[in-house]
């Protein structure tokens, strides 16, 4: 079976995307901007908020080993999704909480997720997360990447 990709935007990328590589299954991740309005956009032109574009991660992980359900699980679990547009001290519509969806069966994995998670009651709040489907992926400059392993900072993940 061929590895599959999965997108998620939950502030700071350089904490999520080592939250995503330590998952056992998780091949390869990378860093970029999703869902905005500009071609190859900048880290300086995303942080002014005027692209549209969100932090994201693109994580390529292999379905023998883990399914996308624990991906979304991982992902609940590494964010507050009831803050619109902020993170911690991470303001910014760069900053919001969205899965980007590939396939039919991602986007009710995801809409069946965030149902429960509302359902649960765990995050005292309503959920804000958008699910979209998957734009065009930018990878991040080459000093964004795998960042928090080179490093050892946190971004309060």
């Amino acid at each position: 079976m061929e590895p599959e990709k999965a997108t998620f935007a939950a502030g700071c990328f350089w904490g999520v995307e080592a939250a995503f590589a330590e998952v056992a299954g998780v091949v390869s991740t990378r860093v970029g901007y999703t869902g905005g309005t500009v071609e190859h956009p900048t880290y300086e032109q995303v942080c002014t908020g005027r692209t549209g574009h969100a932090e994201a991660v693109e994580v390529t992980f292999d379905p023998m080993v883990v399914g996308y359900d624990h991906l979304l699980i991982r992902f609940w679990s590494i964010h507050d999704p009831t803050t619109k547009d902020r993170q911690g001290p991470d303001v910014g519509t760069q900053y919001r909480s969205a899965i980007f969806t590939r396939t039919d069966e991602q986007f009710r994995k995801a809409v069946a997720s965030l149902e429960r998670m509302n359902a649960s009651g765990r995050f005292g709040g309503r959920i804000v997360t958008e699910i979209l489907p998957a734009d065009r992926f930018w990878p991040a400059e080459e000093y964004h990447q795998q960042y928090f392993r080179r490093n050892r900072h946190s971004c309060g993940i």
